[in-house]
């Protein structure tokens, strides 16, 4: 199996290629005078050859990149997409009249044998993509072994609520870690408590874990929260990293300790590699 990184994904796909013992085909990206994008694979014949591509599509530009790539695929015998992060997927049904549903129709472009998603925002979304098999990788299992690697005191494992509470589950599930959820309680009609449901956090460190953190405006002050009530170090892990604007400002201000991510975005914060997970799926087409 040949594979292909988009150019947002590169270093993602390089480690796919390793844990496959294999090395990833070299790609030339570029862009014309008036900013159209230009892709063209160069290392090796993928005609008649079974091809996975790995790009996230976090930018618009990634989209397009990755469309290219399926058409640069048009002769393989077999053409798998991987899509770390899945960009416009939170738009999945119209909130208000007249809107687009854009994950519909972003998804609606993509056609491949078999793609592959980690985390997607939405599942029922992967039913508009044009393929004989989506998949949706589930990456916060991943999550555990780095954070128990951190040497806590005490550690808490901590969703931002109830229906995130199985992302907390999965990450302390190979390490024991114990695991909770941020309950929020109306006080008064403009006071709200927000507390760990069962677990006292006095003197430990809390990871706060969830699919993604975008603005990281309902972190910051769930951080504030915590330290507040007695915690020691706060850490946020997140599969996504899209950390929008200003946001890694915003969380170190409010007191986070570190932030955890994985490489479905590729940034600085990303320190768990989703790559295993990637690859043996791979394996098992």
């Amino acid at each position: 199996m040949k594979i292909i990184g988009g150019p947002a994904s590169q270093l993602l796909a390089s480690r796919v290629a390793r844990e496959l013992n294999d090395k990833p085909v070299v790609c030339e990206f570029d862009k014309f005078p008036d900013g159209e994008q230009y892709i063209r694979i160069l290392d090796g014949d993928i005609e008649n050859e079974r091809v996975t591509i790995i790009q996230c599509t976090y930018t618009d530009s990634d989209l397009i990149s990755l469309l290219q790539l399926i058409d640069a695929c048009e002769d393989a015998k077999q053409i798998n997409v991987v899509i770390p992060y899945l960009g416009y997927s939170r738009q999945d049904k119209k909130f208000k009249n007249g809107e687009a549903i854009s994950a519909r129709a972003i998804t609606r472009t993509l056609t491949a044998d078999n793609v592959f998603t980690v985390n997607v925002h939405e599942k029922s979304i992967l039913e508009y993509i044009d393929a004989n098999n989506t998949t949706d990788l589930e990456a916060s299992y991943l999550m555990g072994n780095h954070i128990e690697s951190l040497d806590l005191k005490n550690p808490l494992i901590v969703a931002p609520d109830s229906g995130a509470i199985y992302l907390a589950e999965n990450a302390s599930s190979k390490t024991g870690i114990e695991y909770d959820y941020l309950e929020k309680e109306r006080i008064s009609g403009d006071e709200v408590s927000i507390k760990t449901k069962n677990m006292d956090i006095t003197g430990r460190d809390v990871v706060l874990i969830d699919d993604m953190i975008a603005t990281g405006g309902t972190m910051a002050e769930s951080i504030k929260i915590l330290k507040s009530q007695g915690a020691n170090d706060v850490y946020l892990a997140c599969v996504h990293p899209v950390l929008a604007k200003n946001a890694v400002l915003r969380l170190f201000n409010a007191g986070v300790r570190d932030i955890i991510s994985t490489d479905t975005i590729e940034k600085a914060e990303s320190a768990v590699s989703v790559a295993p997970l990637i690859a043996d799926s791979l394996n098992k087409i």
